[in-house]
């Protein structure tokens, strides 16, 4: 039996309630959004290797036997410093690597369309359960129903004062002060490598139509993300491939729904 949840206007009052399209009943798969969330890392990941001819630009020969000394290569010449050092090669201190990684190395990952699509449905469905919204770690205890559907005026708002009031009168408002409070410096090296700030992730307001102006609109509130229905993906919907994210839908995006996903 579809389930039926309140649609709510921009001042927080249901206007009328709508069927959740059967996407919503989707059986938590958390092996399967694992998995598709960890294949799209690696497409993030940049390829790196070692010079073909790393350590081996060198006219390096063992001495052989009788001198007392390991018979590895080592550097011709008598009178410059390098004279009779051993050559950086593989098994020396400091030498080469025997097997370095290649930069040929195929690193991105496949999946299958059928199962990618599943990690989706199940994520959107785990978008529709409390407990699971307040596992991640979201504040949901102004927001009138989990999931919070709203009517199509909302997308088409364009200023952030607006939607601030908006995000105030259903409840997401203290998600996002949650995360404002949530930054802090990375530990690590990473501090220096342009990720110095860390954060948590606070709402996703899920659109039907990527040229909707409250994207603009509700761009700058930390930790919220905006997408268009097609562009749903797993890791959008269970950022660090946790389930659960709260999630703001327009009515013409779960009649969307239901056209992707049947």
């Amino acid at each position: 039996m579809a389930k039926k949840v309140p649609v709510y206007g921009l001042d927080g009052k249901a206007v009328k309630k709508i069927e959740l399209p059967p996407v919503f009943d989707t059986p938590l798969r958390l092996d399967v959004i694992r998995r598709v969330i960890a294949i799209s890392w690696s497409r993030s990941k940049q390829p790196q290797g070692r010079d073909p001819l790393a350590g081996k630009r060198t006219t390096a020969e063992s001495w052989g036997v009788g001198y007392g000394i390991a018979r590895i290569p080592r550097i011709k010449g008598a009178r410059h410093p390098a004279a009779g050092r051993g050559a950086l090669v593989a098994g020396t201190v400091g030498g080469r690597q025997a097997h370095p990684p290649r930069a040929e190395k195929y690193i991105k990952k496949k999946v299958n369309k059928k199962e990618k699509a599943l990690a989706v449905m199940s994520a959107i469905a785990a978008t529709a359960d409390p407990e699971l919204v307040r596992k991640r770690g979201h504040r949901i205890d102004d927001v009138p129903s989990i999931p919070l559907v709203v009517t199509d005026e909302f997308e088409s708002i364009s200023k952030t004062a607006e939607a601030r009031e908006v995000f105030k009168a259903l409840g997401l408002w203290d998600d996002v002060e949650r995360v404002r409070n949530s930054v802090k410096v990375r530990a690590g090296k990473g501090k220096m490598r342009g990720r110095r700030l860390k954060k948590a992730k606070g709402p996703l307001v899920v659109v039907s139509s990527p040229d909707a102006s409250v994207i603009k609109a509700v761009k700058n509130f930390p930790g919220v993300d905006v997408v268009s229905v097609d562009n749903l993906g797993a890791e959008m919907l269970a950022p660090g491939a946790h389930p659960g994210r709260l999630a703001l839908w327009s009515v013409s995006a779960i009649d969307r729904l239901s056209q992707r996903f049947g």
